[in-house]
């Protein structure tokens, strides 16, 4: 953790990578506890293009009404590739010092959070990071906001998906997001009854989930569903259908639930969840610490240093998926 001593008068805030349900309620609550503190706010429009390109304007009270229950994030967001770059960074920085913009908070995953500690690295500009991604992949807090969202949006769609698979005798496998992390498929295979559930993490193959459907076919099971994480593309789903195909002559439907999981209007648990992330980040800016993210220690909030952030792995929890198989049976 990193501390400063100038006054804040300005503070700007970004949304950045990835939309995730809540992320509005955190740009909520960031602005009006910043307004109620004396503070000006910015808003910078689509995360770090927006920054580069100096699309910054100020934001009131009144341009937070009404966002709590919205998906998505008004202020939009974006990846860039040119912020990677030292030069990026530079213009981007000289764009937020023209504007006389003292702090920032930063709404977002891993990747926005090395920008964010690049920025006080090499520029001195105060950063607070809140963890807004659906995948629950950051290190250094239990949840993430958007994560309880995605969850509950996946597992709606697996219990419709269940019930036409009773009706017909068939085995789906449904492949949710989850590029390099389990949490989602852990979370929703657990949730939603799922007879084997695949992770990055998870050692499970397509040799054990066949044999597990056998076992529950042997005890009068006639209906399946395998839940899977996309990996590192959509559509992994379709390899393990074609692989238990080949294997059994089964015939596995496929259903990719894809970006829907980032939609929607968030949950009452991640609105709580990034009110409180978003007026935290301001009270740790306030106070002189920067350089840091307002994670989740159960249900405590804590402050973790943005260099160990982004150096760590937050794996998922392969005690679910287990749990899942045996609860399956």
């Amino acid at each position: 953790m990193a501390t400063f001593s100038k006054k804040i008068q300005k503070l700007g805030v970004y949304t950045s990578g990835g939309d995730a349900p809540g992320m509005n309620a955190a740009l909520r609550a960031v602005v009006r506890v910043a307004i109620a503190q004396k503070l000006e706010v910015f808003g910078v429009m689509q995360g770090y293009v927006g920054m580069m390109e100096n699309h910054i304007a100020p934001l009131t009270q009144r341009d937070v009404a009404n966002i709590i229950q919205r998906g998505g994030t008004v202020i939009k967001t974006g990846r860039s590739t040119e912020f990677t770059k030292p030069e990026g960074r530079a213009k981007a920085a000289a764009n937020l010092k023209a504007h006389g913009i003292d702090a920032l908070v930063c709404i977002g995953g891993d990747g926005s959070f090395r920008g964010a500690h690049a920025l006080w690295e090499e520029h001195q500009i105060p950063v607070v990071g809140v963890p807004g991604t659906i995948d629950n992949d950051i290190f250094g807090s239990d949840k993430t906001i958007g994560f309880d969202t995605a969850v509950n949006t996946a597992l709606e769609a697996i219990d419709r998906i269940r019930d036409t698979a009773a009706s017909h005798d068939r085995l789906f496998i449904v492949e949710v997001m989850g590029r390099n992390s389990g949490f989602i498929a852990s979370h929703v295979g657990l949730a939603g009854g799922a007879e084997e559930i695949f992770t990055p993490e998870s050692t499970t193959t397509v040799e054990k989930a066949v044999e597990h459907i056998k076992e529950g076919i042997s005890r009068g099971k006639s209906s399946s569903i395998l839940v899977t994480a996309e990996g590192q593309k959509p559509g992994r789903a379709y390899d393990l259908a074609e692989a238990i195909r080949k294997k059994t002559g089964w015939d596995a439907k496929v259903c990719i639930l894809g970006h829907q999981q980032r939609g929607g209007s968030p949950s009452a648990a991640d609105r709580i969840l990034a009110s409180r992330m978003g007026a935290a980040a301001v009270d740790s800016l306030l106070k002189g610490r920067c350089d840091i993210m307002i994670g989740t220690e159960g249900e405590r909030l804590v402050e973790v240093p943005l260099d160990l952030v982004t150096k760590s792995e937050k794996k998922a929890h392969l005690d679910l998926v287990s749990l899942a198989n045996i609860l399956a049976t």
